[in-house]
This record gives C-alpha cells, sequence and structure tokens, in this order.
C-alpha cells in the first residue's frame, strides 16, 4: 500500500518585484513550476493514495492563474492516475474565516478528489482495507482522533502545528486552541500520520511526518534555510511512503529556483573599503554564480558608519543580477558596561562608559587609539569642570 504524502503547495504565492514576460509574478511561477515538477514524479510514482495535508493555495481568494494551474494539474492526474485514490484538506491559508463563505477547493470535488473542509471526516476505502481521518484546519476541537478498528491500514491527515515546533515562520502557536499534543494525536495508534503547515521535511514521531512545503513559500525564506540547515534536510518535496513495509523516501523537487546561503563574512575591524572588497571575492567566487538566484549574504559585526560607505555601486550591481540579493548585515552585540569596583548593583559611571567606548569603538587606519582615548577623557572632564559655570548652578 503506497502512499505519497504532500503539502504546503502555496500556489499563487508572490515575492520580490520581478515579473515573467507575461507579466505573472515570477516567484509565483516559480512555484507553479515545482508542482508541475512533483505531479510529474507523482505519476511516475504511481501510489494507491495521494494525501494533500492543506494549504493548496496561498490565499483564500487565489488569483485565476493560480486556480487554472492547480486546476490542470489535478486534472491531469487523475487522468493519468485514474485508480488512485486522493484525498485533500483545507489548511489556514485556504480556510475562509466564516464557514458561509465557501472555499475553493470544493472545486476539486468534480475531479473525484475527496476534499474535507470544515469538519473532519473519515474515509474509507473498503477495497483497499483502508481508512483516512481527515482533520482539516480549525477542526480539531472537535475531533476524536481514534482509528478504525475495522480497517487494517489507519492513516490520519490533518493541518496543525505539534507542539515543541515554535519558529520563525508558520507559527500557529498564538491562536485559539494552541498546540496539536502528542496526547491527543497518539501517533502509536496510526499506520501513518501525515502532516501539513510545517514547511520543513521533518519526523515528529516513528510514523508521524511533515512534508513541507514544494517551495520556500513563508514569510521569511531564510528562516526556513537556516532550520533545514540545522536539520541537514535536502531542499523541498514532498514524501513517499509504504503503509505495508514502512519504507519512507523523501523525493526533492529538482529544477527549484536556487537559494544560495553564501558563507558569512566577519566584518570587524574592517574598513569600509576592506569589506567592501571582501563582499565582491564572497558573490564573484560562488561557483556557478549568482545570477537568477535568490542570494543571502550575512556580514556580521558591521557598524552603522561602516555599513554607511560600502561600495553600493558593487551592491547594486549584485541585486540586478541575481533574482534577489539580500545582504544581512548585523551591528555589534550591544556593549555591557560594569563597573570597574565589581560591586553588585553599581553604575559604571560617565567616565568608565566613555572609556570602554573608546577602546573597542573601530577607529580609522591611522588614528593613535591609546590617543584618542586620552583626548576623549580630557574633554569629559574640561566639561565636568565647566559645567556649574554653563548651567548657574553652583560648585
Amino acid at each position: 500500500m503506497k502512499l505519497v504524502h504532500i503539502s504546503d503547495l502555496h500556489l499563487g504565492y508572490k515575492q520580490y518585484q520581478r515579473q515573467t514576460a507575461t507579466g505573472l509574478n515570477q516567484r509565483e511561477a516559480d512555484i507553479a513550476k515545482a508542482f508541475r515538477t512533483a505531479v510529474d514524479k507523482i505519476i511516475e510514482i504511481r501510489p494507491d493514495v495521494i494525501l494533500v495535508a492543506g494549504d493548496v493555495f496561498h490565499a483564500v481568494r487565489p488569483t485565476n492563474p493560480a486556480i487554472l494551474h492547480a486546476w490542470l494539474q489535478f486534472s491531469r492526474l487523475r487522468q493519468t492516475l485514474p485508480d488512485t485514490d486522493i484525498v485533500m484538506i483545507a489548511g489556514n491559508h485556504d480556510s475562509p474565516r466564516t464557514r458561509e463563505t465557501g472555499s475553493i477547493l470544493r472545486l476539486f470535488g468534480s475531479l473525484d478528489i475527496q476534499v474535507v473542509e470544515g469538519d473532519s471526516k473519515n474515509i474509507r476505502f473498503p477495497e483497499r482495507k483502508l481508512n483516512v481521518l481527515a482533520v482539516p484546519e480549525g477542526a480539531r476541537a472537535t475531533t476524536r482522533f481514534d482509528p478504525d478498528p475495522g480497517s487494517e491500514y489507519n492513516v490520519l491527515l490533518l493541518h496543525d502545528e505539534v507542539e515543541g515546533l515554535m519558529t520563525r515562520f508558520g507559527s500557529l502557536a498564538e491562536r485559539a486552541g494552541g498546540t496539536l499534543t502528542m496526547k491527543e494525536m497518539r501517533p502509536d495508534r496510526w499506520d501513518y500520520v501525515a502532516l501539513g503547515h510545517y514547511h520543513v521535511h521533518r519526523q515528529v514521531a516513528p510514523n508521524a511526518w511533515y512534508s513541507g512545503s514544494i517551495d520556500y513559500a513563508s514569510t521569511s525564506i531564510w528562516a526556513e534555510v537556516d532550520e533545514e540547515s540545522r536539520r541537514g534536510v535536502r531542499g523541498k518535496g514532498f514524501v513517499e511512503h509504504n503503509l505495508a513495509t514502512g519504507q519512507h523516501v523523501f523525493h526533492e523537487i529538482v529544477g527549484r529556483r536556487v537559494v544560495v546561503d553564501l558563507p558569512e563574512i566577519d566584518g570587524k575591524d574592517l574598513t569600509s573599503a576592506e569589506l567592501s572588497e571582501r563582499i565582491s571575492e564572497v558573490v564573484e567566487s560562488y561557483q556557478g554564480g549568482i545570477d537568477d538566484k535568490i542570494v543571502r549574504l550575512i556580514v556580521r559585526d558591521v557598524p552603522r558608519h561602516i555599513l554607511r560607505d560600502l561600495d553600493h555601486r558593487k551592491i547594486r550591481e549584485f541585486k540586478r543580477r541575481a533574482m534577489n540579493f539580500l545582504l544581512d548585515a548585523r551591528k555589534p552585540a550591544p556593549l555591557r558596561i560594569e563597573s570597574a569596583s565589581g560591586a553588585p548593583g553599581r553604575r559604571a559611571s560617565l567616565t568608565e562608559t566613555v572609556r570602554v567606548m573608546l577602546e573597542t569603538r573601530p577607529v580609522t587606519p591611522g588614528i593613535d587609539r591609546k590617543s584618542l582615548v586620552d583626548l576623549g577623557l580630557r574633554y569629559l572632564d574640561e566639561a565636568e569642570r565647566l559645567a556649574p559655570a554653563l548651567t548657574g548652578d553652583e560648585p
């Protein structure tokens, strides 16, 4: 019994300003292409069941091109895999706030796709000895998470955030009802749990998985990139899972827009000219070039005055060449100035504060730091001496 688990298509998602020759947002076109590529691969796999775990569209009221593309691709699945059962649930992005509004996903019911939105539903496939409990966005509170004792295989399909998955992107933790607990889900009672909403492929229990999104489509793609890097995940794709053997395969979608995280630069003690040169070296040395790619370059420990005087003409050239070029310049960490006496609760004096700041701030090459510190402290001493005369206070 072979199933495909795919989620978070986010068709209609837009980002950046670049457009295709036909006037479509380039990122919207990229994600449409990723879904078409995924459908090609699914047709090759020829699964018994396809589970779509929510967020087919990026918006409740998607654009006409997004609707048309989704219709064409799901129609292609149905025509080429007539014996494959397809179950689709609504995610938070394609669920209207009120049920009276109606969901665009109902459109796919005419393709003989089991669409579940609103309330959860048990869908039984007797010839496969399979039961799918489909739990769309917002239905968890009224759902009994009980497998069907009369089915050989029980699969739980839901769009939700499992406890402990707080991230900078796509979090539902602050919504009413909070996160889904393991106690509620009871994954050990299911043959497979197919999850949607979290955009990085991830296992949350021995038999429970997020397939992840098919492309970078959250509010911060770099949070996704950082998460994938920490977890050793190779990009975006979907899952093939065999209920009989337990074999689990993640299929990466190849041919997507390349996302590049360039090696970080430590900008401490570099002049604007030196940092500009280092940025150019890192960008130009990237194998394959940055042209038409989504690129980030993190530069750490860069004071504002250094950042202001960078070679912005060169940076604009990088922005022109790349699909998007993000120079992620991060300021030095704030200084923590403690009292020289070490006495608990004692604040550092103004003199101590000025001394530490002058001893640690970047200086223009050629300036003697000791002379700068001495001069600054002398000016401070003179200002304190003249203060009573300037304000009229008694010395």
